[in-house]
């Protein structure tokens, strides 16, 4: 459990502006693991493909009254609608009218902010100590509403073609604009669903090859997968006897999205659970720490 006199109640997104990245899996097993270290957390999901609610088993809300319309636009209280995971970690449905409420939003009054003045500013800090909003892959007011609501990004990043473009559009058109009306902070770059070998030219290589080595990244890149020279130079000798880097594929992480489960809830032994405990870390921390 976390130290309850050294925590500072967070929000933070995950977002990358690109599709099948990992989003959902790295939400609910953040938020999963902040609930385990703290005692209490909320999941927000505000993706309009609703993966991290029907991952969650909770579909039934996905289709049923348009309650995020409800709550970002007419006010409604969210906790009407909140649903319990497990013990500690709650769940703000998805919705699949979530496109009506983009375009609604783009007529309000304070547009960018209803997440933040009708959801986080009345639950963090008394009701959750930490708030893990799952955002949509494209830009718009439901994005802008996450980042204004949380200002804190965790960016999980997948080795396949298209990471590079997902990550750059992500600091463009996501961080650095928004930087130009409030603070956002990048936490971490998150490397998943990894799976190859590293002493070959593979995808996962070359992604983790990268984020180690650009200054700029560096030192968003989470110690499950920070790779040195010396590490690098380990490598290809055959000779690094470290952890494999980043959240490895995992059949038990699969499984535990068609159980309706997180995966400490699912499978408590899985190695790959040490990675998002450290995510959680960070979370609590507000940034890496080597």
């Amino acid at each position: 459990m976390g130290s309850a006199s050294n925590r500072t109640p967070r929000a933070v997104a995950v977002n990358v502006l690109k599709g099948g990245f990992g989003k959902s899996t790295t939400g609910i097993n953040l938020a999963r693991e902040l609930a385990e270290r703290n005692g209490q957390a909320l999941l927000v999901d505000l993706d309009d493909n609703g993966h991290t609610t029907f991952n969650l088993g909770y579909r039934d809300r996905y289709e049923g009254e348009n309650h995020v319309q409800d709550v970002l636009l007419n006010g409604a209280d969210p906790q009407n609608y909140i649903v319990s995971v497990t013990d500690g970690l709650d769940l703000f449905p998805s919705h699949e009218a979530l496109e009506e409420v983009e375009t609604n939003l783009k007529s309000a009054m304070a547009s960018s902010q209803r997440l933040s003045r009708n959801v986080v500013d009345p639950l963090l800090g008394d009701v959750y100590d930490y708030i893990v909003v799952d955002t949509p892959a494209n830009r718009g007011k439901i994005n802008d509403n996450a980042l204004f609501a949380t200002k804190n990004l965790i960016v999980p990043l997948r080795p396949e073609s298209g990471w590079e473009s997902g990550i750059t559009q992500t600091n463009k058109r996501l961080i650095q604009e928004a930087r130009q009306y409030f603070e956002l902070e990048l936490l971490a770059l998150v490397p998943t669903d990894l799976s190859e070998r590293l002493d070959q030219s593979t995808r996962d290589r070359n992604l983790l090859r990268a984020i180690n080595s650009r200054k700029e990244l560096e030192p968003y890149v989470p110690n499950f997968a920070h790779l040195s020279e010396s590490d690098w130079e380990a490598i290809d000798t055959n000779e690094y006897d470290g952890d494999l880097p980043g959240i490895r594929h995992r059949g038990s992480i699969d499984k535990a999205h068609r159980a309706r489960k997180p995966l400490r809830d699912f499978d408590s032994e899985c190695d790959q659970l040490k990675c998002y405990e450290e995510l959680a870390q960070i979370v609590e921390q507000g940034r890496v720490v080597r």
